[in-house]
């Protein structure tokens, strides 16, 4: 569901350079209002600088790590955690390995946490040597998975209806908000594409940055998979992610702090509930294969300990 979030949000940037602003000013106790709604022109240009944001933020977070506190509830009101996890997330050069610091709330063994990042070693001594095969192999899929991603941002240019909400400020930030539906006479090319078109989304865009604050998505219409032989997604299912200015000494860069999903639907014929919430923290710059390695060799050899708490 996390891919369709972004999926959703990320296109739906891409659809706002077609679409014209309507609506007007929101007003209330913690919103800023300006004289006039930005003319078609300016909400297009808002839209290629959050696009042109995004892709920046998603080519830096290539080389950061992070920690993330996965939680899982049984519903959207029970207090019973099913899971709560928390890991190490590091880049590998072809994506992230996530390395498991805590388990319910208790840290891993000294030994399996050092048994985790010799594995990372051997990734990254392998993504270190472009001469190695299995680094051109690994990178070939990272560039299909990218270039994947870019062609569906520029499909889904035509997929939704962005209408003007108003301006709202909150600590010392102004931002643009807009409501996104899917257009009716979108037609997807791609079974990534027919997703698009269950959800609608609301997003808050930082003016001064041009970068996504946070958005809020709402799945409109059941999602199936298989024919709905395999399962169900229901309506009425919600997204929800943050972001954040969070790399010092990288001014405009802004990675996600909280992602949210909610959503109840079945599986052949059992139905299920999903409530979870990961909270992104603690990102640090790691750099390329060849720095991130030096540094985990570094860890191995001086024993280094788990993490403390995020």
């Amino acid at each position: 569901m996390r891919r369709l979030f972004i999926l959703v949000v990320v296109c739906s940037l891409a659809g706002l350079a077609a679409a014209p602003p309507n609506g007007t000013e929101t007003r209330g106790p913690n919103t800023f209002s300006q004289e006039r709604t930005p003319t078609l022109d300016e909400v297009r240009a808002m839209a290629d600088r959050a696009i042109a944001a995004q892709h920046q933020d998603d080519a830096a977070i290539n080389g950061y790590e992070r920690i993330e506190r996965h939680v899982i509830r049984t519903s959207a009101t029970a207090d019973r955690v099913t899971e709560d996890k928390t890991y190490r997330v590091v880049p590998t050069g072809s994506g992230t390995l996530k390395v498991l610091i805590k388990n319910g709330g208790k840290p891993v063994s000294q030994d399996e946490y050092l048994r985790q990042l010799r594995a990372w070693e051997q990734i990254l001594e392998v993504a270190a040597n472009p001469k190695d095969p299995r680094a051109k192999a690994d990178q070939e899929k990272w560039q299909r998975r990218t270039k994947d991603r870019e062609d569906l941002v520029d499909a889904a240019r035509q997929a939704y209806h962005a209408t003007w909400l108003g301006r709202e400020a909150h600590d010392g930030h102004v931002y643009a908000k807009l409501l996104l539906e899917p257009r009716p006479e979108f037609q997807p090319h791609s079974r990534s594409a027919e997703m698009l078109t269950h959800a609608r989304a609301t997003i808050w865009i930082d003016e001064a940055s041009g970068q996504l604050a946070q958005g809020n998505a709402e799945i409109i219409k059941d999602i199936s998979f298989g024919g709905g032989i395999l399962g169900k997604i229901y309506r009425g299912g919600r997204l929800d992610m943050q972001q954040a200015e969070i790399a010092p000494g990288v001014p405009g860069v802004w990675f996600p702090t909280r992602y949210q999903y909610d959503f109840v639907g079945r599986k052949f014929l059992f139905g299920f509930e999903v409530h979870e919430y990961t909270e992104i923290s603690h990102y640090r710059w790691l750099g390329t294969p060849q720095e991130a390695l030096a540094l985990v060799r570094r860890e191995l050899q001086s024993g280094e300990g788990i993490p403390g708490d995020p």
